[in-house]
């Protein structure tokens, strides 16, 4: 598929802000990703995009500014979870990607595979805890095998997740899950391939479309922080090394996940294929846009260039 960003597009004198940074643990990359977004818009002939760090005073700069659009670059916590999104709602400002219910169900681990479960997806054995010194944490995974995936329910970017093997690094690996989050979701561990897919939207077609699917291949046990944002930790396949029958099958899952959860604009889907059984871990409401992420690459490779990548996200904010 090829996109040009001919058609129906946000007007070229519109005024927009780029939302980056912000107060999350993924404010590093956020800043990085709405570099690449403001400078790709000015591409574009947006001369009046600008960036908005969302800080505390984020509401007086939206306002002050006279913004019509936001173009949201926002990672984890205030920018993914809905936060941001009912501020501009309010503003009365449009914006791009998912909306306040979305975000805010996807952000959360455990509602996600709730959602993801009663649309009859697959979905790994796992169990929700909150966190407290007097959990009784042989009770809690008494139900689940080891060795275990710990991971903050509402964090991003592997940030706070471990892998455990038995009780005692369970407790250590708590201690530091709690600290991005109390609610912590508790996963099997399964020695699979990790994957990911990008569901995109054209309001022009009024259409959603899987993108290729990319497999990772990483130098650390999992997909970590450090194999996520440091370059040669992972190798990417794109496309996956996957069955027509198998990538068809995920792509179509994705779009059922994307659907099920409400979602609009765009996501990216994280699976897990064990046995040749694909599982979801979790939707990113809000894929990265920095030189080493994963949409862009996946846009590329079914013909729509960065610029055009960014074009057609803008454009969601039309809805």
């Amino acid at each position: 598929m090829e996109y040009t960003g001919e058609g129906l597009n946000v007007n070229k004198d519109a005024k927009i802000a780029v939302l980056c940074g912000g107060m999350s643990n993924e404010r590093d990359v956020s800043l990085r990703s709405g570099k690449n977004v403001l400078a790709a818009l000015k591409r574009l002939g947006y001369k009046n995009a600008e960036i908005v760090d969302a800080t505390k005073d984020a509401v007086i700069s939206l306002v002050n500014g006279g913004y019509e659009y936001a173009y949201n670059t926002l990672h984890g916590k205030y920018g993914e979870d809905g936060c941001i999104q009912g501020l501009l709602e309010i503003l009365g400002i449009k914006y791009t990607g998912c909306d306040v219910k979305s975000s805010a169900i996807c952000m959360d681990k455990e509602m996600t595979k709730n959602v993801l479960k009663a649309a009859g997806l697959n979905i790994i054995k796992s169990v929700c805890i909150k966190y407290d010194e007097n959990l009784d944490i042989e009770a809690a995974v008494k139900e689940l095998t080891f060795p275990l995936m710990v991971k903050p329910s509402a964090e991003g970017s592997s940030i706070g997740m471990s892998k455990v093997d038995n009780i005692e690094e369970l407790k250590d690996a708590l201690k530091v899950a709690q600290k991005s989050d109390k609610k912590i979701l508790l996963e099997e561990y399964l020695q699979g391939t990790s994957i990911t897919v990008g569901v995109l939207e054209n309001i022009q077609k009024n259409e959603i479309f899987a993108t290729p699917i990319l497999e990772f291949r990483t130098k650390t046990l999992w997909y970590d922080y450090e194999a996520k944002y440091t370059e040669g930790m992972t190798e990417f396949i794109l496309p996956a090394e996957l069955s027509d029958v198998l990538t068809k099958e995920i792509k179509e899952m994705a779009i059922k996940a994307h659907k099920a959860c409400d979602c609009s604009g765009v996501s990216r889907v994280d699976f897990l294929v064990y046995n040749n059984i694909p599982y979801v871990l979790e939707i990113n409401t809000n894929p990265g846009m920095t030189d080493l992420s994963d949409l862009p690459a996946q846009a590329k490779a079914m013909g729509i260039d960065y610029d055009n990548l960014v074009q057609l996200v803008l454009n969601t904010a039309l809805k």
